[in-house]
């Protein structure tokens, strides 16, 4: 069972550029979107039917609340496009690269 996260207690940081890039080359299927304050990590991620869309929609929301950081998603029939972005620092931090593992992991 994952425990909830108290992100006030853990000290967190906009990335670098650099850093972003260098963490995305170890996520495949990633890549950068958007710019400015909306800057984040994002992924397609592709399905056989709409149950399964939502299915793994539903998946996704209880490691979200559980490590209360949520993403932006976009839920399609047979596809969900997520975003993962801290909107507290407006841009990408470590925990958006923690949960963009965690999601791939949904899948694993």
């Amino acid at each position: 069972m994952l425990k909830k996260r108290d992100w006030s207690r853990q000290q967190r940081r906009a990335l670098t550029p650099t850093e972003i890039v260098k963490r995305l080359a170890d996520l495949p299927g990633w890549k950068l979107s958007g710019d400015g304050a909306e800057v984040a990590i994002e992924k397609t991620y592709t399905f056989a039917d709409y149950y399964e869309t939502v299915s793994f929609v539903n998946a996704l929301a209880f490691v979200a609340n559980a490590l209360d950081h949520h993403p932006d998603l976009s839920v399609h029939y047979g596809r969900c496009v997520v975003r993962w972005h801290t909107h507290s620092l407006q841009g990408i931090s470590d925990t958006d690269f923690e949960c963009a593992a965690r999601t791939d992991a949904l899948l694993a």
